[in-house]
Parts: C-alpha cells; sequence; structure tokens
C-alpha cells in the first residue's frame, strides 16, 4: 500500500523541524550539507521524529538545490547531497522497523527579490535536484514553503510530467488566508489540485491558529488532500537568535482542530520537535479522517475602494503629447530650507512640468524628499517626483513609505536601486536591498490594485506613475534596453536616463529605444568648472566625457562664472541633439545652483515656442 492509499481512511503523521533542531545544538551553517559531514546527526533527527510517532520522513534536502548551495560554494555537490540526504532517512526508517514513507524534500526559491531569478532559472534548478532524488526512489516529492504561486505552479508541472509518485504541495503565506498576489488560499489550492498535486496544504510562517483560520475557508477536495505543517508559535528574538516557545499540549488540541478541517497529512515546521510531533500523533492516532467540513466564507473583504481620480496628467502622458520638462532639485545635505526653496519657487516660475526630490543620493544623508516634497506641493503647488530607493528600508519600511506618500496626495515615483552605502558618509551603514528596483516597480503597481506586498487589501487603491532609471552610459546599449524591457514587463510607466554629455549617444539612444512605447525623459547636467568636468570623467562610472568638452571647460580655468558659462554652452547644444528626438527632457541642478536649470528650461520652452510659430508661418 502507498502513501495516497493510506491517506484515504487515515491521518498520517510527518516529522517536525530539522533546521530548528540542528540550530539548537549549536550548528549554525548549511544544514543540507551535514548528510555529508555529519551523517549521524542528521540521521539521529529522523530517528527522533519516528520515535515521536511520525510515518512520514522528509529528506534534509530543503536546500540543496544549485542556486542555494551556491552561497556556500557547494553546487558542484548536489548529487552526493541529496543522494545522502534519502540514504539517511531510509536508514533511520529501516531501524525503526516501522512502517512509513521517505519523501524527497524540494524547498522554494523566491522569497522577496521575485525578480533575482527568472522561471526558466528556477526550472532548471528545480530539475537538477528533482532527477536526483527520482533516481534514489523516494516515496514522494514534496514542495514545501512556496510563497511564489507562479514559481509554484512552474515546478510543479515539471514535477508531474517526470513521476507518477505522490506530489505534495505545501505554499507558506504572508498573510492569513491569501497568496501574496491577493489570490485566495482556497483558489490557489484548487489550481494546485488541477495542475496534479495529489497533496495540498501549507507550512511554515503561521502556528496554529492562523493556519487553522486559513483552512477554514479551504473546502475538501475531490482529487486532493489536504495537508498543515504548521509553525511551533511565533518566534522571539534573543541574544541574537530566533526562540520558540509552544509546549506539546497545545499542540495535542490543535491536531484535533487541523482534523476537523479535513487535514490528512499533519507535520511540523520551524520550532517543532518531536515532542510536538508527539502530542499530534497521540491526539489523532485512533481517529478516522473527516470526509464533510462546513466551509467558512472569508469575513475580510477582498474588495477595495477604486483610487482617487487625480486632478494631474500623469507625466508619462504629458511627455507622449508636448514638450515636458522636468528638473532634479536635491534636498539640502543641511538643516535649512531657504536656498532649495528658492530655487523651487524660481524653476515653477520658469515652466517645469515637475520638480524631481532624489532619496539621499550618492548614500549621502540629506532633509527626508518626502518632507520637501510636501512643502513644494503645498507652498508653489509644485508638482514633486520623489525617488525612493531600495538601499534605506526594509520590505516594511518601503510599504509603510508607499502608504505614506499615498495619503500626502504625492503620486509621482521614480524607482531606483539606491547607491551602495560603502560610497556615502557612513560606509559602514547596512545597505538593505530586501527588493530590487524591478520586484519595487510590481509592489508598487500591486498597491494600485489595492493590495500590500502580502496579499492583503490595502482597503483602497493608489494611483501611483512609476518612472525607472535608464543608464545609457554603458558599453553594450542594447543590454541596457534589456533591463528597460523588463522594468516596463514589470509595470514602468516611463524613463529618466543618467546625464548624456554625447550627441552621437542621444541619437544612438534614440535608435535603440525608438520602438518602446513609453516616453523616455533624457537627462542633461550642466557643467560647472573644469573640475567637475574632469571628476564625472575620471569617477563617475560609466560617464565618459568628450576630448572636446573636456577641453571647453578647461578653458575657464578658474573663473567660476565663465566655468557655469560654458557649462550652460554645452548643456544647451545637447538639448538642441534631443530636442526632435525626445519630448522629455531632464534636467539635474548640479550642487542647488537653480539659476541654471531655470536657464536651461527658458531655453527649452523658448525653442518649442520657435518650433510653434514656424510651424504656423508654413501653414
Amino acid at each position: 500500500m502507498g502513501l495516497l492509499q493510506d491517506l484515504q481512511n487515515h491521518i498520517l503523521i510527518a516529522d517536525g523541524a530539522m533546521g530548528t533542531l540542528l540550530y539548537s545544538f549549536g550548528i549554525d551553517r548549511c544544514f543540507d550539507e551535514l548528510n555529508v559531514s555529519k551523517p549521524e546527526e542528521i540521521e539521529r533527527i529522523h530517528s527522533a521524529y519516528l520515535d515521536a510517532g511520525a510515518t512520514v520522513i522528509q529528506t534534509n534536502t530543503y536546500g540543496a538545490n544549485r542556486i542555494k548551495l551556491a552561497r556556500y560554494g557547494l553546487e558542484d555537490d548536489i548529487k552526493i547531497i541529496n543522494q545522502k540526504g534519502v540514504e539517511l532517512a531510509k536508514r533511520a526508517l529501516q531501524k525503526a522497523e516501522n512502517k512509513g514513507y521517505v519523501i524527497g524534500t524540494i524547498g522554494g526559491i523566491r522569497s522577496f527579490q521575485k525578480s533575482a531569478f527568472t522561471l526558466s532559472d528556477i526550472a532548471e534548478n528545480f530539475r537538477e535536484q528533482l532527477h536526483v532524488l527520482l533516481s534514489e526512489n523516494v516515496d514522494g516529492i514534496i514542495l514545501e514553503t512556496y510563497y511564489d504561486l507562479e514559481e509554484l505552479k512552474t515546478v510543479l508541472q515539471i514535477a508531474r510530467k517526470e513521476t507518477d509518485l505522490p506530489i505534495i504541495t505545501n505554499v507558506s503565506l504572508h498573510e492569513q488566508g491569501v497568496f501574496q498576489n491577493g489570490t485566495r488560499l482556497a483558489d490557489g489550492l484548487k489550481m494546485l489540485e488541477e495542475l496534479g498535486a495529489d497533496i495540498v496544504g501549507l507550512n511554515c510562517r503561521l502556528g496554529p491558529y492562523h493556519m487553522l483560520q486559513s483552512l477554514e475557508e479551504v473546502p475538501l477536495f475531490e482529487h486532493a488532500f489536504l495537508s498543515a505543517f504548521p509553525n511551533g508559535s511565533l518566534p522571539r528574538y534573543e541574544n541574537g537568535r530566533l526562540v520558540y516557545e509552544s509546549d506539546e499540549h497545545y499542540f495535542y488540541e490543535a491536531a484535533l482542530q487541523f482534523r476537523k478541517q479535513g487535514v490528512r497529512l499533519l507535520g511540523g515546521c520551524c520550532g517543532t520537535a518531536p515532542k510536538h510531533i508527539r502530542a499530534m500523533a497521540e491526539a489523532v492516532s485512533n481517529l478516522p479522517p473527516v470526509t464533510e467540513k462546513e466551509v467558512k466564507e472569508r469575513n475580510v473583504p477582498i474588495h477595495v475602494l477604486p483610487m482617487k481620480e487625480s486632478q494631474e496628467t500623469p507625466l508619462p502622458d504629458i511627455a507622449k503629447n508636448r514638450r515636458s520638462v522636468i528638473v532634479e532639485l536635491d534636498p539640502p545635505k543641511t538643516l535649512g530650507l531657504e536656498k532649495f526653496l528658492t530655487g523651487a519657487k524660481a524653476l515653477k516660475k520658469a515652466g517645469i512640468d515637475a520638480i524631481t526630490l532624489a532619496d539621499n543620493s550618492l548614500a549621502t544623508p540629506r532633509i527626508s524628499n518626502v518632507a520637501c516634497a510636501n512643502i513644494v506641493k503645498s507652498r508653489f503647488q509644485l508638482r514633486p517626483l520623489v525617488h525612493l530607493t531600495c538601499r534605506d528600508r526594509n520590505l516594511i519600511g518601503i510599504q509603510s513609505h508607499l502608504m505614506g506618500l499615498h495619503t500626502l496626495g504625492l503620486h509621482d515615483i521614480l524607482a531606483v536601486t539606491g547607491d551602495p552605502s560603502k560610497i556615502g558618509d557612513f560606509p559602514g551603514a547596512t545597505s538593505v536591498y530586501d527588493l530590487s528596483s524591478f520586484d519595487l516597480i510590481s509592489l508598487i503597481k500591486q498597491f494600485n490594485e489595492g493590495l500590500s506586498y502580502s496579499g492583503k487589501s490595502l482597503g483602497q487603491k493608489t494611483n501611483f506613475t512609476v518612472a525607472a532609471a535608464f543608464n545609457p552610459n554603458v558599453r553594450h546599449l542594447d543590454r541596457a534596453v534589456q533591463r528597460l524591457e523588463k522594468k516596463i514587463s514589470c509595470g514602468a510607466d516611463y524613463f529618466i536616463t543618467q546625464p548624456l554629455y554625447s550627441e552621437k549617444l542621444i541619437e544612438e539612444v534614440y535608435e535603440a529605444t525608438k520602438h518602446l512605447n513609453v516616453p523616455i525623459y533624457l537627462g542633461i547636467m550642466p557643467l560647472i568648472s573644469s573640475r567637475n568636468a574632469e571628476f564625472i570623467h575620471n569617477e563617475v562610472p560609466g560617464i565618459k566625457l568628450s576630448d572636446s568638452i573636456r577641453e571647453q571647460m578647461q578653458k575657464a580655468g578658474n573663473d567660476k562664472e565663465k566655468g557655469k558659462r560654458e557649462g550652460l554652452a554645452i548643456a544647451k547644444s545637447l538639448i538642441d541633439a534631443a530636442f526632435d528626438l525626445f519630448n522629455g527632457i531632464y534636467l539635474i541642478t548640479p550642487f542647488l545652483h537653480y539659476e541654471m536649470t531655470v536657464e536651461l528650461t527658458e531655453y527649452i520652452h523658448e525653442k518649442e515656442k520657435a518650433k510653434r510659430e514656424r510651424k504656423i508661418s508654413h501653414v
């Protein structure tokens, strides 16, 4: 009789956490590799769970794939680590002389940074580990701790084509009852059943309380059994370690409730130990599985209020239909906004469409760009375009920040990775990077659907427009354009480039991007001195100035005013080159010298006026 046949009439008990026990023994390294270097420890843990009443044992191979093993330089040891993982589980089962099953474990890859690995990367990585486990004659495959439904569907389809063995799919939820893309748990599990999963359920992240609440909304399926592998509890942080606390009596009672929800495969995840498994085994040992249950309707509304209509035309629409000028004016590095506000007022008068505000550019602390944005919007009715980096905030902070921007009515965002902290004033500061710029763009667009990262309703939709960064100052422009296309697929509405200092490159950028159906604001930053030019040429990655530009700036010598005039002349020639190719111009103010970007803004408007007058005269 096999695993699925046993589940027809019995509730089976699986094992609990492997990593938690190893960690408690003082082992803190690649747990999968211990199959080879400390096999006796792994076998001892398997045996402890079997003694506690488990009949389904998972191989210690959760992270034994090329992507995860590469973090430890072990990517070439995939075969031996997975083979030993199966061998140790089988040996423990044989010594216990119990009837049971050894299930090959494969863990999920995607976490916060979904864009870090493509689905094709994941598929290739998955096939390699799957084939090793199948060659070792496991009794089934368990796909566990998958937060991303798209990833799980991809690997499940691969596994289903490769084997007729039972497949268990355990998903993990950030939020009770809902996937991070907003799909309801019941609907997601139904999709997995239809793709061929034999057992569907939950593991990790949630303890028994919230996992039970999630399962209350899940019906019994016709072709798939339900599983549950809860965490021991919510962890607390103590002396640099995560500690889980829950007693076995609580798990005894929880097992009875899991049975009522139709669960037929019951185990444990983080924070669980043999004592928890023993309690669950004792609770359901003589109880048959339920065949009917009352499904509870989700009491949290999944609909959200529509977004508030904005009175402003979106910046990408402006750039599609007419000449548009946006200007970067960085918030000050020190307290006091007088010069900044004077500059913002002058730029408003010059007729810019938006003022862009960097988010601690070059990893240097500045007055909050949100504070500055709110002031210029309320005081001058000037539209702010707020930069948002992935560097300074973890996922919690980013989500809170976005909610705050929406609440303040600041709906224009430039999503950027952010310069690493080591180049700034505090090189020892942590660069967070929970998300990449691709992930941040996707998250902002998910907010526009009314969903948080976890899939929970935000209560209303936001109406952000998202700009993305484009650096054409690279050796291979075609690769940079491929990144643009990827950002468009994530939801980018338009692009803002790094400053360009070559008329030839401006033409090349146009030719390389003219197929894209999104506007591009071409970046131009006036030089202010020969020293400034030499710094940009020699120390700013990717930007090289022509010999003629450097010579032109050198002629100014140490004369500051002459240096600015030469810089403005060069910027105007670049504007001339870009004028008929790009509707959007992005002027970057150097060192708060706003009078320079005011002059360039007026120059652009004069050119546009002259162009219109020529058209009228021709008519």
